[in-house]
């Protein structure tokens, strides 16, 4: 007698390999059971998603989201931005409205959470106290945190302080012995607070945000984290890297022995400093969107395997906190979860500036390798979770704002032109998204505990 699965998918397999055309896979008890070509008979399912011409890839894994920033998006909304966007996992920041996730109180609290409310599986990082609080790193990597996010720049003094050298010397050190990452908000807070004052008088020019943090002060903060991570073996990882550079860099300190991780975000990728006048405050970022030349060279490392990752940094702010005339007076940050996975296909596949196979590194296999994640997810692969994004590459369609997820209810990219367009997303064998619509239930996203090597 032969096996029945729960759930078949046909399709063109992505995997990280290359591309199997004309297969399917087979999913038993949320978990991949089988991939390959089939018989005339094919695989006997309770279900079958027949998606011959489309192809088949395993779900996005953002490494970069703030679902707690804004109260008003919280795990179920921005849970259904990433359904919608084909991302099944989440890798959720530590900096909420409420307060730091830096204690195992406030972490169990923030799972139970969102293991009543989000859609699609999550997992999480934690922060460091501004002082000591060396038994909080080793409870928290214990509890199972993907990995620790610091900045080095004060965005706000009680949920995203800035944390000084001295600090992150020892801080690194002990969190070397945890085998977890962390990562840096690389931004020098001194080059970027004189220059604020620099260009506070100009703030009716959308472009004098992007003047009070120049390239330098990113450079700088990168350069001090990496020496750093040098010195106590951790494995650092850089966020949001804006231009070339940095990832050069990285590149120097990783022929040394140094553990370094980069990633850039799809602004960096997609937008530029002359797109500032259109957007106003919807295109104010930290760090900022820097030039058309930079953007370019993004493209150019992205395809040589330069960049580790591309997450989309989602930070959706209301737009009564991305309105006033005075670019330094409104939040920075843009909603961006639900984009992710249609705008590097659709730039960067669709426009053969990357490969499906380089798409599937950055998007998904990389993030869940450096968080702890990929023993069961980033990858089509036999008894991994049956995480999986599907997307059709001959649909044309135009962003609009108005049909995405996120509370925000606004995107820095309405009205570009995508190729490409995610029909279904599934989460470890369960449809969450289907033909446009949300078929998923709160509840049944679940923490993801990391798996890390010291």
């Amino acid at each position: 007698m032969s096996k029945s699965y729960d759930l078949v998918v046909f399709g063109n397999i992505v995997l990280p390999e290359g591309v199997l055309y004309d297969s399917a896979i087979g999913i038993k008890d949320g978990r991949i059971e089988t991939i390959g070509r089939i018989g005339e008979n094919g695989l006997p399912a309770a279900k079958v998603i027949r998606a011959e011409g489309s192809f088949v890839l395993p779900g996005a894994v953002d490494a970069h989201v703030h679902c707690y920033s804004s109260v008003d998006e919280g795990f179920h909304t921005a849970s259904k931005s990433a359904a919608a966007g084909g991302v099944t996992t989440i890798i959720e920041m530590p900096y909420d409205a409420t307060g730091m996730i830096c204690t195992l109180e406030a972490f169990e609290q923030k799972r139970v959470l969102l293991e009543q409310q989000s859609i699609v599986d999550m997992a999480m990082l934690v922060t460091i106290h501004k002082q000591d609080g060396y038994e909080h790193i080793r409870e928290l990597a214990q509890a199972g945190a993907c990995g620790f996010k610091v900045s080095m720049f004060n965005t706000d003094s009680f949920r995203f302080p800035r944390i000084d050298d001295g600090q992150l010397l020892d801080s690194f050190a002990v969190i070397a012995e945890t085998g977890c990452p962390v990562g840096v908000h690389a931004e020098n807070d001194e080059i970027v607070h004189r220059y604020i004052d620099k260009y506070k008088s100009e703030g009716n020019n959308p472009r004098a945000h992007g003047w009070s943090r120049p390239k330098v002060s990113e450079s700088v903060a990168a350069l001090t984290a990496m020496e750093l991570a040098y010195e106590t073996g951790v494995k650092l990882h850089l966020y949001h890297c804006t231009y070339p550079r940095i990832f050069q860099l990285a590149d120097y300190f990783r022929s040394l022995g140094a553990k370094i991780t980069a990633e850039t975000c799809t602004h960096y990728l997609t937008l530029s400093e002359d797109d500032l006048p259109r957007l106003k405050a919807k295109g104010k970022i930290n760090p900022p969107l820097r030039t058309e030349q930079d953007k370019d060279g993004l493209w150019d490392l992205a395809r040589k395997g330069a960049i580790d990752m591309i997450t989309s940094d989602h930070a959706p702010w209301l737009t009564d906190r991305k309105s006033d005339a005075d670019i330094f007076k409104n939040a920075s940050g843009a909603p961006g979860v639900e984009h992710l996975l249609p705008i590097i296909y659709s730039e960067g596949v669709a426009k053969g500036k990357l490969a499906l196979t380089d798409l599937v590194r950055m998007l998904c296999q990389r993030p869940a390798e450096v968080f702890g994640l990929g023993h069961r997810k980033g990858r089509l692969s036999e008894g991994y979770d049956a995480d999986i994004a599907i997307i059709d590459p001959s649909v044309s369609w135009i962003m609009d704002e108005r049909e995405l997820h996120s509370s925000a209810g606004w995107s820095a990219y309405n009205g570009m032109s995508m190729q490409g367009k995610v029909s279904h997303t599934i989460v470890r064998g369960k449809l969450v998204y289907e033909a446009g619509a949300i078929v998923g239930k709160a509840g049944h996203g679940k923490f993801v505990r990391a798996e890390h090597s010291v």
